[in-house]
């Protein structure tokens, strides 16, 4: 089996060995991998989940998500409770098992109908993705983990449109945008956030000259279960670094096209 694991615990913590310890224990022989998101990013991780989750991949497949800011309530939280943990079956039989914070199932509540709240053991431990959850993905690929109910796909947040939802290892800012706002060549002005600039509206990611921005269908996207195609649009600097270009805007961070 493949496990996709997602989180917020950083390259290289000793948080992301320990979860990945107690998957070993909970799912000997499964195939684990690891994408950081930065610390209580549900944007980037409920995007991540998406392309792991809808693109074609092993019959055995886990998504397995943890970015939990216990945003939830401002109140004190008793024996470090935090979000309801949810789980999915989508039509292709891949499992997603995650913490319901803010748009982690975002890109997943069109594709399935129901999402299953599971019953989580009151450890007491702030760190329940290492002592609470590993042990419940066996009974969820079962079928029999103690559920509380289920909640209407309707109630997941929907994600943010046009926005910022990923920045990836060269500086590339992967966007909600799924459609481009002007005709191929055209220099549009881009505000993302606080910051500035133009780009070319290009159907390449490389269909620009070196050193200019392009905005431009990129590499992430996914078929819906209705049968339709979407490709989401990047920001990139060809030969550079977009992200660094436009001050490092985080996920969520609504992105204008100015025409």
């Amino acid at each position: 089996m493949l496990v996709h694991v997602i989180a917020d615990y950083g390259v290289g913590d000793l948080a992301a060995a320990e979860v990945r310890q107690q998957l070993a224990l909970h799912l000997p022989g499964a195939d684990v991998t690891y994408t950081p998101v930065p610390p209580f990013d549900t944007v980037g991780a409920g995007f991540c989940v998406a392309q792991l989750a809808l693109t074609p991949g092993p019959a055995e497949r886990l998504v397995y998500c943890n970015v939990a800011p216990r945003a939830d309530t401002d109140a004190p939280r008793p024996e470090n409770e935090g979000e309801r943990l949810l789980a999915a079956r989508l039509p292709d039989g891949t499992y997603v098992v995650g913490v319901d914070a803010g748009h982690v199932f975002s890109f997943l509540r069109s594709e399935t109908d129901t999402f299953t709240e599971l019953v989580i053991p009151q450890t007491g431990s702030q760190f329940r993705s290492r002592d609470a959850f590993p042990a419940l993905l066996p009974r969820v690929l079962k079928g029999d983990a103690e559920e509380v109910g289920t909640v209407d796909a309707a109630r997941i947040p929907a994600p943010p449109e046009r926005s910022l939802v990923y920045v990836d290892g060269y500086g590339n800012l992967k966007t909600s945008w799924s459609e481009p706002p002007a005709p191929v060549g055209s220099v549009v002005t881009l505000r993302v956030g606080g910051v500035g600039a133009e780009a070319m509206v290009s159907d390449g990611t490389f269909d620009v000259p070196a050193g200019t921005l392009a905005f431009a269908p990129g590499s992430s996207g996914w078929t819906r279960r209705d049968g339709s195609e979407v490709r989401w649009y990047e920001i990139l600097l060809r030969g550079g670094n977009a992200a660094e270009v436009l001050n490092h805007p985080e996920p969520g961070t609504p992105i204008n096209v100015r025409v």
